[in-house]
């Protein structure tokens, strides 16, 4: 943000980010008599004749609902729905232009527990708000919604629709740390199931990506909340936190850092000094990922590892190695929608998880290359995540959710996964 001043970020978003573009042509009378009144009518026969025709006949294939009570935005905290929109727009933004996804802010108040001067959220009122517009949409992206109401808000809208319904604050980091832990394994020459991983930060987002780990073979992973290492012998622990407990005689974060292969950090700056990282394994991964400041600054981790192999992991665009969401939630929901998936269910986001780690192991374009001239794009401890620029995300992590949709029995429509792979190279051929 240095590089912007308050005014000129302001005057981009002058006006909004997003617009209504029209895919059909109305500029004669029988475009009209077809869009609207009288030929508007067969449409609506067809669906109330048959429910699924809703596909063949709007927009709702492929339009996702942006969702947000502004409970949690970024890393500004509780500010309220409207200030959530210029966020939300943001997203949709970022939907259309990486995965084609048509996508609209759904900013919500009145969703706050009555009575109450806490500012928090109350989950039914989300979930009836949802549940309510949700036939107009093919996906359902919730945003910027505080833990721990927003695992009950996903899990019961996951469990009541029949399309997808994805926090991104929760999977979408996941997704890519996973990603990340998956080529750090690569390059220590071990199993997920070898590593030995400390995570500090017990919210929406470290909750997910320890599930994460877990669903992808990781066995050996100790929690730390602002209390320290989160145990069997708690008593304060709520049921997201207590089903991830431990038994460990180490009681806080630094104890139990000792000797561990990778860091994941999604709490707070700084919580982290050069002699903590010090006495991690030899080949050390320190996925520091708070923002704007990270868990440790890579300079002191630089320094205090001189001589070592490490990798180091960060939320920001100004380091190699960033965690970024956007290259996760457009083709999550791109191939999630394309099949009709009822759900984005765990099979399909290791499978994205993969197809990005899989991604990073390849050649990268000298197109993409040229975007970051200061950095060297080879696969090992610098590069071990993709660019979100890089074109090939479209194909490859879509397809992969896609066809992990297909083979888990989620995916609703019939697809042949040869020719859809085919469409999605030529879409993104059309696209460049």
């Amino acid at each position: 943000m240095a590089a912007f001043s308050r005014e000129e970020v302001l005057a981009y978003h002058k006006g909004g980010k997003v617009g209504v573009r029209l895919p059909k042509e109305l500029k004669t009378k029988e475009d009209l008599c077809l869009a609207y009144t009288p030929g508007v009518a067969q449409a609506v026969k067809a669906i109330a004749e048959k429910p699924s025709a809703v596909y063949d006949c709007t927009a709702k294939p492929n339009l996702v609902a942006v969702v947000s009570d502004g409970t949690a935005i970024l890393g500004l905290g509780d500010l309220g729905a409207a200030a959530s929109i210029p966020v939300m727009e943001g997203k949709a933004v970022l939907f259309k232009s990486f995965g084609d996804v048509d996508a609209w802010p759904v900013p919500l108040a009145h969703c706050r527990q009555e009575g109450k001067d806490t500012g928090k959220t109350d989950p039914q009122r989300v979930i009836a708000a949802v549940m309510a517009l949700a036939p107009q949409y093919g996906g359902v992206n919730l945003e910027d919604i505080a833990a721990p109401a927003c695992f009950e808000i996903e899990d019961t809208l996951d469990a009541a629709l029949d399309i997808p319904v994805f926090h991104d604050d929760q999977w979408g980091t996941a997704v890519i740390a996973l990603s990340g832990v998956m080529n750090y394994a690569e390059l220590a020459g071990k199993k997920l199931s070898d590593l030995k991983i400390v995570m500090n930060g017990a919210g929406a987002a470290g909750i997910r990506i320890c599930e994460m780990c877990k669903a992808a073979g990781v066995q050996d992973i100790t929690m730390c909340d602002t209390k320290g290492t989160i145990r069997l012998d708690r008593t304060d622990l709520n049921p997201y936190k207590r089903k991830h407990a431990v038994a460990t005689d180490k009681l806080t974060l630094k104890e139990a850092l000792v000797g561990a292969d990778v860091f994941i950090g999604v709490s707070a700056a700084n919580v982290l000094t050069g002699e903590d990282v010090k006495k991690m394994a030899g080949f050390p991964a320190i996925f520091a990922m708070a923002n704007p400041d990270p868990e440790i600054d890579p300079a002191e981790a630089a320094k205090a590892l001189e001589g070592r192999r490490y990798i180091m992991v960060t939320g920001r665009s100004d380091y190699p190695n960033q965690i970024n969401n956007v290259l996760g939630f457009p083709y999550l929901f791109r191939g999630a929608l394309d099949v009709r998936a009822r759900t984005i269910n765990k099979e399909m986001k290791v499978a994205a998880a993969n197809a990005l780690a899989m991604l990073a192991r390849k050649p990268v374009p000298e197109e993409v290359q040229r975007l970051y001239p200061d950095e060297t794009l080879v696969f090992g401890d610098g590069y071990i995540i993709p660019k979100p620029f890089d074109r090939r995300l479209f194909v490859e992590v879509s397809y992969a959710v896609a066809e992990a949709a297909v083979k888990s029995g989620v995916a609703q429509a019939e697809v042949d996964l040869v020719a859809y792979r085919a469409a999605l190279e030529e879409r993104n051929r059309a696209r460049a």
